[in-house]
């Protein structure tokens, strides 16, 4: 197990055995999932855009004018 100390600016250091699990480095960024009252989960956050291929499953094409028109409907009903 890892561990790392809260600074008094409340900054933390990632261990290293931590940020490479996690593939992260200098300039990417982390999200803090809350699993519950006292439990987080750490996500890296910066992936490749390619990575994200195939995650949600299409039932039909849309255009970018349809998008826009449901952009602007969605908008108006605020």
């Amino acid at each position: 197990m890892s561990s790392a100390t809260v600074s008094s600016k409340s900054q933390i250091t990632i261990p290293a055995i931590v940020r490479d699990a996690l593939k992260i480095g200098p300039g990417d960024r982390i999200d803090f999932i809350q699993t519950a009252d006292d439990r987080f989960e750490i996500i890296a956050a910066t992936q490749d855009i390619t990575q994200l291929r195939g995650m949600v499953e299409a039932k039909h094409t849309v255009s970018v004018e349809e998008m826009n028109n449901a952009i602007r409907m969605r908008a108006q009903n605020l």
